[in-house]
C-alpha cells in the first residue's frame, strides 16, 4: 500500500505535504498537512486522486476533527489551524492514492 501527496503553492498561502508516506493494509497512517499562513475564514480540503481518476473531494474542515468515511478515517486539525492530518485507520490496497489538500472560503 503507498499513498503520496505534493506541495501546493498559490498566493500568500503555501501548503505543504510530505512527497510520500508508506504504510501495509490495515495499518493506520497519517497524512499531514502544514498551513502555516492559513487566514480565519478558509477550510481545509483534502482531495485524493486515484490511478487515472481525476481528484475527488474527501472532507472540508474549519477547525476540530471531523469523521471522514470514504477513504475511512478522520480528519484533524491542530489548535493553531496551522496543520491537519488525515488518519486513515485501516487503510486498503484501493486506498493508495495521491491525496491533496488546499485552502478554501
Amino acid at each position: 500500500f503507498f499513498s503520496s501527496s505534493s506541495t501546493v503553492r498559490g498566493g500568500k498561502a503555501q501548503i505543504q505535504q510530505e512527497p510520500s508516506e508508506e504504510t501495509i493494509e490495515g495499518q493506520a497512517i497519517n497524512i499531514t498537512c502544514s498551513h502555516p499562513n492559513i487566514q480565519s475564514y478558509e477550510f481545509i480540503q483534502w482531495y485524493r486522486q486515484l490511478p487515472g481518476q481525476a481528484p475527488a473531494f474527501i472532507v472540508s474542515l474549519h477547525k476540530g476533527s471531523k469523521a471522514v468515511s470514504e477513504p475511512a478515517g478522520t480528519l484533524l486539525v491542530g489548535a493553531e489551524r496551522r496543520s491537519s492530518a488525515l488518519q486513515l485507520s485501516r487503510p486498503r490496497r484501493r486506498d493508495a492514492a495521491v491525496y491533496y489538500c488546499a485552502l478554501g472560503a
